[in-house]
């Protein structure tokens, strides 16, 4: 279906322009010209080189590292288009940064999640599509429809050549159930779950399996990862307890600090990630393979463009 009429325009900052290059190709349309760049000061400069008076507008920008910068470059550009009377403004965020603060743990601890929320929405977005919250709950923290994508699907199509009967799914903690299951679902597989204990932010500690994995293959799964000791440790307790070949996926690869390090020294085998977060040079080893999203968010970009279902998507 070709979309290259009048009234949708799609543009990227800095954070994904690949991913934003891959949709618009599965889309057949260009990717719209404008600049984002930096004055000496490091404020940034925005340009948007074409008109938007009344088109259907998606801008491509996860939040993801240098986070406080994508975010800044999302919120001038949805300004931009509302100042300049864009028809639609669609924000599509691939990664949902700040999801991690979603609640209120503690006492004078802020909801940073809402925030982000509040701020997108008054910079001119009129909807938000994005992939994998960290907590669904976070789609009740918008006042303007939120079309939120699925990436288990996309990395379950991964592994449908390598499981056997005897492989198992493995949530790395107790939040991520639901995860693992939907996934295990779709592979027709069992799952397992490791229990243990987060001291403080980005530090865990590995208690206890729950499940039968000695002498099976075992995968991995979960949303974000970020510091990669999650995975690199549960990794190490898995093997610990009898598991033969470990495989990793997760949808968002931030990778920060040592992750890559962890994630070559570790016992996994293959990690799995999807593009929704730019995977740079250095972080590239034989170890970490990518499967896009691309087409996904182009089905659904598609289908808010005609006004169509997004939720068939999920069928």
């Amino acid at each position: 279906m070709n979309l290259s009429g009048k009234e949708m325009k799609i543009f990227s900052g800095n954070a994904n322009k690949e991913l934003a290059e891959k949709i618009c190709a599965e889309l057949e349309v260009p990717l719209s010209d404008c600049e984002v760049g930096r004055f000496s000061d490091g404020e940034i400069s925005v340009s948007i080189n074409e008109t938007v008076r009344g088109y259907d507008v998606f801008l491509i920008q996860p939040t993801c590292p240098p986070v406080n910068d994508n975010l800044m470059e999302a919120l001038i550009l949805l300004d931009g288009f509302k100042r300049a009377s864009a028809g639609r403004i669609n924000a599509v965020i691939p990664y949902y940064g700040y999801a991690r603060q979603d609640r209120k743990t503690k006492a004078r601890e802020p909801i940073t999640a809402k925030l982000i929320a509040d701020i997108l929405t008054k910079a001119g977005a009129d909807r938000i599509l994005t992939m994998d919250l960290h907590a669904g709950q976070i789609q009740g923290y918008f006042d303007i429809p939120v079309d939120h994508l699925v990436g288990v699907p996309i990395l379950a199509d991964y592994f449908k050549n390598i499981v056997t009967r005897e492989t198992v799914v493995v949530s790395p903690d107790l939040g991520g159930v639901t995860r693992a299951r939907n996934f295990a679902n779709l592979l027709d597989l069992p799952i397992a779950i490791i229990e243990k204990r987060r001291p403080k932010a980005n530090v865990s500690e590995v208690m206890n399996v729950i499940g039968d994995i000695e002498g099976k293959d075992v995968i991995i799964i979960d949303d974000i990862i970020d510091t990669a000791g999650t995975i690199s440790k549960a990794a190490k307790v898995l093997k610990n307890f009898g598991a033969l070949k470990i495989y990793a996926c997760g949808t968002h690869p931030i990778l920060s600090g040592p992750a890559v390090e962890r994630i070559a020294e570790s016992e996994i085998e293959k990690f799995v990630i999807t593009d929704t977060v730019p995977l740079t040079p250095e972080k590239k080893i034989d170890k970490i393979e990518v499967v896009s999203v691309a087409s996904l968010f182009a089905k659904a970009i598609r289908r808010i463009y005609t006004n169509e279902s997004v939720s068939e998507l999920f069928k």
